[in-house]
């Protein structure tokens, strides 16, 4: 198994501003120590680290941690796709080999149309050219300027995290449904089974949250949809045993093969400049 989306942060390094102190869960570093216990209970053998803040010096700090912990497999880490640096600032980190992607948090611009915007082309065509993956972090209000951004840029691996934060209110899901219909249309496009644990209200029944993962897998296929805890975020709500249960109970229908592509092989495929895969005997590469 490998795991498309967690995050590590140390707060001594300072922003993070989206977290409070009044959540205790979160407001606390998470680095690889606090993980690695956690993936050998659930069986997984590899991560990928996402960026949590919109900084390069964050980028860099995932990529240091990659760089000592072999079973953190990949970075998906932020440059500011707009500024016009964006192309040699990409290209300067692709120079290490842990870089699989770039994320903007999407779901904090205050512009709804930012996705769609020129100055982000020459960015966006780096990421192309040197085979990274764009990280779509959106609410499900930008879904249908997610379906015009996949066909302006037709050539680029887009993967959209936590199936696009549903709103889980009464005659919402048919409007996020549609959405998501409409992004699985696109070839390009591919979808994580993460983070909805956080955004459903308290007390959601499970049939619920799988009514949301069984949609999304009916529309992508188990070729295009990833395995991805959102750990620590999270442990506000559930925990890592609990949510990889929920996602495999979701898959019980497919055949064995394909739930082996949603856990294993589609992070492979989707994630190509992965440098470090797990070893064959199932081992965290050495650690």
């Amino acid at each position: 198994m490998i795991d498309t989306h967690q995050h590590f942060w140390r707060l001594s390094r300072g922003g993070y501003a989206w977290m409070s102190k009044d959540v205790p869960v979160l407001f606390r570093d998470y680095e690889p120590d606090d993980l690695k216990d956690v993936l050998a209970k659930v069986g997984v053998k590899g991560t990928i680290a996402v960026q949590a803040d919109d900084n390069v010096a964050e980028t860099e700090f995932l990529l240091s941690l990659a760089a000592a912990t072999p079973w953190i497999m990949g970075v998906v880490g932020w440059v500011d796709l707009g500024g016009p640096a964006a192309s040699h600032e990409i290209a300067r980190l692709a120079e290490n080999p842990k870089l699989v992607g770039i994320r903007p948090m999407i779901q904090d611009i205050t512009d709804q149309d930012w996705m769609l915007g020129s100055d982000l082309a020459a960015g966006l065509e780096a990421l192309k050219d040197l085979n990274l993956t764009f990280d779509a972090l959106i609410l499900q209000k930008h879904l249908p300027n997610l379906d015009q951004f996949l066909d302006l840029y037709p050539n680029l691996r887009v993967v959209i995290d936590h199936c696009a934060k549903p709103i889980f209110e009464d005659g919402a899901f048919s409007q996020w449904a549609e959405g998501i219909g409409r992004a699985a249309a696109h070839a390009n496009c591919f979808c994580k089974l993460s983070g909805l644990m956080t955004e459903a209200p308290q007390g959601t029944k499970e049939a619920e949250i799988r009514k949301y993962l069984h949609h999304a897998v009916a529309c992508f296929g188990a070729d295009r949809v990833l395995f991805g805890s959102d750990w620590p975020v999270l442990n506000v709500a559930s925990d890592y045993v609990a949510w990889v249960k929920i996602v495999r109970s979701c898959l019980t229908h497919l055949p064995a093969a394909d739930q082996e592509r949603v856990f294993s092989e589609n992070p492979l495929k989707i994630y190509p400049r992965i440098a470090a895969k797990p070893n064959a005997d199932g081992g965290f590469n050495g650690t």
